[in-house]
């Protein structure tokens, strides 16, 4: 479980690192996902995921709600990346555009997200995954909005 002592003690940035390194639990979902590594700079976070059976359709593909979410992650935690200690944030939106289907045999997904802009109240980032070939899965965009922890 999430050590939910520590939220609101470090900066964001801080926060994901020690998830990165091992140092604190990742988020529950990260684990129901079966997520890879995590990384994270000042405004910009990684993650992978090795696609499963589980992680599919009737179809034979990565379900779009695990590209999504895997989308909705880094963009937001992108955002989280920013905010110093004793802010937090929610996502407002995600705008998601599949543009080729998943599977194994696309090998390891890496889903980049970074800021595009960040006001006092809300902020706006981008994500995208790609296949180990570096073909684009899908694209999203989310707005955030910030808040303190109280």
């Amino acid at each position: 479980m999430l050590n939910a002592a520590e939220l609101g003690r470090r900066s964001g940035l801080e926060l994901l690192q020690a998830m990165g390194r091992g140092e604190l639990a990742a988020p529950p979902i990260m684990h129901l996902l079966g997520s890879g590594r995590l990384e994270a700079e000042h405004g910009r976070v990684v993650v992978t995921l090795e696609p499963q059976e589980y992680h599919y359709n009737p179809l034979g593909s990565v379900h779009g709600g695990v590209l999504a979410t895997l989308l909705d992650t880094a963009a937001a935690c992108a955002v989280h990346s920013t905010l110093p200690a004793g802010v937090g944030y929610t996502s407002l939106d995600l705008t998601t555009k599949f543009l080729r289907p998943a599977a194994i045999a696309s090998g390891l997904l890496t889903c980049e997200g970074t800021v595009i802009s960040k006001g006092r109240r809300t902020a706006l980032a981008q994500s995208q995954i790609t296949d180990a070939r570096g073909s684009l899965v899908a694209h999203a965009t989310s707005t955030c909005m910030l808040f303190d922890l109280q």
